[in-house]
C-alpha cells in the first residue's frame, strides 16, 4: 500500500503550485478573482440553484482551496471559516479576506484534523468540487462534517459523479472517435490510490506544472451516501446532474452558466455530477 503521508505531501505540493496559477486565472475555467473583488462572483450554477440564502449563517468550508467560494459566501452575509491543507492557499485566502474586509478566517490543516484545529459549531458545512477524490477515508470525512454541525445544521456537498470519473480524461481520449468513451479508472473504492501525472492545469491549460504527480481515491455513490448516513446525518435529498463545473472529459462541451455538458445528440446522457443535502437531526 502507498504511504498515505507521502501521498498527501505530493498532493499538497501540487496544490501549493496551483495557487499562483489560479489567482491569476480568468475566463470560463478561471477563478476570476477580479469578479470577487467587484462583489460580482457567482457560485457555480448547481450550488446557486440549491444552496439558498446564507446571510447570518456560520459556515464551515472544508477543502476551501484559496477561498474564493468561501469569500463569495462571506459577501452574501455569512460568517465563514475555511480550511485547506495547502499553506500557499491559506496564505492567499487570508490576504484576500483582509483586502476585501470580509468576515472570514482561514485555517491550515488536513480535513481529518479539523476537530483539533477549529472550535465551535456551524449552521452549514459546505464541501464542493474536486474534494473527496483526495481523501482515502470517506467515513472519517463525513464524521468531521457531522462533528461541526449545530443541531438542525445542514451539510451541503456537490462534486463530480463517481460514474463519470471512470472514463478516460487524458489528452489521448480526445482523439477517440466522436461520441466514444473509454473506461479507464475504477468505480469502486480501493485502498491503493490512482496515480496521476498532471502536466497542465484545468484553469490555465497554458501553465506547465513542476509538481505533476498526484494520488486520488475513488468513492462510489453508495460510499458517499453511507458515509453521510453512518455519521448520523439525516439525508434530505440526493440530486444527479448532466452538467459539471469543469471540463472533466474531453468530449464535454460548454453549456450555460459556465457549466459543461454532453454534446447535443450524445446518448446515453450519463450523470456528470451529484449533490446532496443532509441535516444534523
Amino acid at each position: 500500500m502507498s504511504d498515505p503521508t507521502a501521498c498527501f505531501e505530493a498532493n499538497r505540493a501540487h496544490w501549493d503550485e496551483l495557487v499562483a496559477i489560479h489567482l491569476n486565472s480568468t475566463g470560463r475555467d478561471g477563478y476570476n478573482v477580479d469578479s470577487l473583488r467587484r462583489g460580482q462572483r457567482p457560485l457555480h450554477a448547481i450550488e446557486e440553484s440549491e444552496l439558498g440564502p446564507v446571510r447570518g449563517l456560520d459556515v464551515l468550508h472544508l477543502q476551501c482551496h484559496f477561498g474564493v467560494d468561501s469569500l463569495t459566501l462571506a459577501q452574501r452575509g455569512a460568517r465563514v471559516t475555511g480550511l485547506d491543507f495547502s499553506p500557499a492557499a491559506i496564505q492567499a485566502a487570508r490576504a484576500l479576506a483582509g483586502e476585501l474586509g470580509l468576515d472570514a478566517r482561514f485555517v491550515e490543516g488536513s480535513v481529518y484534523d479539523a476537530p483539533t484545529l477549529i472550535e465551535g459549531r456551524f449552521d452549514l458545512v459546505y464541501v464542493t468540487w474536486g474534494t473527496i477524490c483526495w481523501l482515502p477515508d470517506l467515513p472519517a470525512w463525513a464524521r468531521v462534517a457531522a462533528h461541526f454541525l449545530k443541531p438542525g445544521g445542514r451539510f451541503y456537498f456537490c462534486d463530480a459523479h463517481p460514474a463519470a470519473r471512470v472514463f478516460d480524461d487524458s489528452p489521448e481520449a480526445a482523439a477517440l472517435p466522436t461520441g466514444t468513451l473509454r473506461v479507464h479508472y475504477p468505480y469502486f473504492h480501493r485502498s491503493e490510490p490512482t496515480v496521476g501525472t498532471e502536466a497542465t492545469d484545468y484553469a490555465d491549460p497554458t501553465a506547465t506544472l513542476q509538481h505533476r504527480r498526484t494520488y486520488e481515491w475513488e468513492h462510489s455513490v453508495a460510499d458517499i451516501v453511507n458515509a453521510v448516513i453512518g455519521a448520523g446525518l439525516r439525508l434530505e435529498w440526493l440530486h444527479e446532474h448532466d452538467e459539471i463545473a469543469w471540463k472533466l472529459l474531453p468530449v464535454l462541451t460548454p453549456g450555460a452558466h459556465g457549466q459543461y455538458r454532453w454534446p447535443d445528440g450524445f446518448e446515453p446522457r450519463l450523470p456528470l455530477s451529484l449533490s446532496l443535502s443532509a441535516r444534523n437531526g
